[in-house]
C-alpha cells in the first residue's frame, strides 16, 4: 500500500504542490533576508557617512586640533572599539583613537572591512566596516562600526530561515502524503468493487459517502451503468435461457424418437443413419447445456455453495474417470497429488474443470503421450495443473483458447464444442482463482493458481 502510494498520480500531484509552494516560501523569505540585510547594512553606512561628514567640517573649522579632541572623547566612550576611530599622521601612525595601528586592509580611501582583536575575549577578533578619508595636509581618518553582530543576526536569520522552510516543506509533504492516500483510498474502494465486478459479482455497487462530492458522482455514474449493464445482460441471459430450454425439449424429443425409430428398424444402413442422427442430437443437446452453465456460472449463481473443497481429491477422481479412455490410446496419467492442497469453492464445478482439462489433453494429445496432473501447496495458494506433451497452443492463440466456440483447428475435424476451455476460464473466475496457459515443452500446461484468502480478482490471461 505504502510503496502503491508513492506511485499514484496524486502524490505526483502533491509533490508538483508542495514544489511550487517551496520555491514560493523560498523566493518570499529571501526577499526578506535581503530586505533586512540591505537595510540594515545601509543604516550602518549612512552612521559612518554622517560621522564622517561632521569630524571633516570639525577639521575645516577648528583645526586638527579640534578633530583629535572630538576622536579622544568618542573613543573614550567606544573603548571596545564597537565605533571605530583612528586619526592618523601622513606616515598612518596613530595620533588619536581606539585602534592601536593602521589597519592592513586601509590603503586606498573608501570603504574597507577588517578584523579587530578584541582584548577581552583573549584574542578572538570581530569584523568592521569603516570609510577611509584623507584631510588636508596628508592627515588619515578611518570612522567605522563594528558589523560582528549584524553578521550574527544575518546568520541566525538565515538558520531561522532554513528551519522554516525546512519545516515548511516537511508539512507541505505530509499534506500531499495525507491527501494522497485519502485520494488513494477512496480510488481503491472502487478499484476493489470493480474487482469483485470483474469476477463475476454483478450485483456489486460503487460505495458513496453522501458528501457529493466528484467520487461520488463518478460512483453513481458507474452504478447507473452497472444497472443498465445488468439490465442488458438479464434481458440477453432471459432469451438465451429461453432458446436454449425451448430447443433443448425438441432435440431430447428428437432424440427420443431416434432411438425408438433405432429399435424398430431392422435394415442395418438405416439403423447406421439412425446412430449418426443420434450422435448429431447428442452433440447439440451437449453443446447448449454447456452454453447453460457456463451463463450459469458466469451470474455467479453457485457462490452460495461454496465451501471447503480438497483439490487433491478431485484430482483423484478425475484421473480414475479418464484411465479407462487414456489406456485407449496408449496413454499413460501420472498424478502427483500433494496433500493439504484445499480451496474454498463449489465441488462440483471444479470438478467439471479438471475433467475439461483431461479430457482436452487426452484428445489432443497424441497415442503414446504422457498427462501429468499435479496439486501443490505454495505460500499463495493451492496450484492445480494438468500437463501433456502434445501439439499444445501458440502463444499468440493463448487469449483466445478460452473464448466460446474456438478451435485452434480451422477444420474443426477432431471432435469438441469449443467449450471447454471457456467452461473453465469461467469456474477459475468464479472462484477468484488465476487460470494460466503455458507452454510444456513440448505440449501444454494449465494452471489454476487459487488465492489463500478468497476475495482477490481473477487473473485473466
Amino acid at each position: 500500500m505504502r510503496l502503491h502510494l508513492f506511485r499514484t498520480s496524486t502524490f505526483r500531484f502533491a509533490l508538483v504542490y508542495v514544489g511550487l509552494f517551496a520555491t514560493s516560501a523560498l523566493l518570499l523569505l529571501g526577499f526578506i533576508y535581503v530586505t533586512t540585510a540591505g537595510y540594515a547594512s545601509r543604516q550602518t553606512d549612512e552612521v559612518i557617512l554622517a560621522q564622517i561628514a561632521g569630524l571633516a567640517e570639525q577639521y575645516r573649522q577648528r583645526g586638527l586640533d579640534g578633530v583629535a579632541t572630538t576622536i579622544a572623547q568618542r573613543a573614550a566612550r567606544n573603548p571596545r572599539g564597537h565605533a571605530v576611530y583612528l586619526l592618523a599622521d601622513p606616515a598612518r601612525r596613530r595620533i588619536v583613537g581606539n585602534l592601536d595601528r593602521w589597519p592592513r586592509e586601509a590603503v586606498e580611501p573608501g570603504w574597507v572591512e577588517f578584523l579587530i582583536e578584541d582584548p577581552d575575549t583573549q584574542g578572538e577578533a570581530y569584523r568592521a566596516r569603516a570609510q577611509f578619508v584623507q584631510l588636508a595636509g596628508g592627515f588619515h581618518l578611518l570612522v567605522g562600526q563594528d558589523v560582528q553582530e549584524q553578521q550574527r543576526h544575518q546568520t541566525l536569520m538565515i538558520s531561522a530561515m532554513a528551519w522554516g522552510g525546512a519545516l515548511t516543506l516537511a508539512l507541505a509533504l505530509i499534506g500531499g502524503l495525507l491527501m494522497s492516500r485519502a485520494t488513494l483510498q477512496r480510488v481503491e474502494t472502487i478499484n476493489r468493487a470493480s474487482r469483485e465486478i470483474i469476477r463475476g459479482d454483478l450485483s456489486r455497487r460503487m460505495p458513496t459517502r453522501g458528501t457529493g462530492d466528484e467520487f461520488d458522482q463518478l460512483a453513481e455514474n458507474l452504478n447507473a451503468m452497472l444497472d443498465q449493464i445488468a439490465r442488458l445482460m438479464d434481458g440477453i441471459r432471459q432469451v438465451s435461457d429461453n432458446i436454449a430450454h425451448d430447443l433443448r425439449t425438441p432435440l431430447t424429443r428428437l432424440r427420443s424418437r431416434l432411438e425408438a425409430a433405432r429399435l424398430s428398424q431392422a435394415d442395418p444402413a438405416m439403423r447406421a443413419t439412425i446412430d449418426e442422427l443420434i450422435a448429431d442430437a447428442d452433440a447439440l443437446l451437449s453443446t447448449f447445456n454447456a452454453l447453460l452453465r457456463i451463463a450459469e456460472i458466469e451470474a455467479g449463481r453457485r457462490r452460495a455453495a461454496f465451501e471447503a473443497v480438497d483439490l487433491a481429491e478431485i484430482a483423484r477422481d478425475a484421473v480414475e474417470l479418464y484411465e479407462p479412455v487414456a489406456q485407449d490410446k496408449r496413454q499413460t496419467i501420472a498424478a502427483d497429488l500433494a496433500s493439504g492442497a484445499v480451496a474454498k469453492g463449489d465441488r462440483h464445478l471444479l470438478a467439471q474443470a479438471v475433467a475439461n482439462l483431461l479430457d482436452n489433453a487426452i484428445k489432443y494429445s497424441p497415442e503414446g503421450a504422457r498427462i501429468a496432473v499435479t496439486t501443490t501447496v505454495l505460500p499463495a495458494g493451492p496450484v492445480l495443473s494438468v500437463a501433456d506433451n502434445g501439439p499444445g497452443i501458440p502463444a499468440e492463440f493463448r487469449d483466445k483458447a478460452v473464448r466460446r466456440f474456438f478451435r485452434l483447428e480451422t477444420s474443426r475435424s477432431t471432435p469438441g464444442t469449443g467449450l471447454g476451455l471457456s467452461l473453465v476460464s469461467a469456474v477459475a473466475k468464479l472462484h477468484g482463482a488465476r487460470l494460466a496457459l503455458e507452454d510444456n515443452a513440448p505440449g501444454l500446461r494449465v494452471t489454476l493458481a487459487f488465492e489463500q484468502k478468497q476475495g482477490g480478482a481473477a487473473i485473466p490471461i
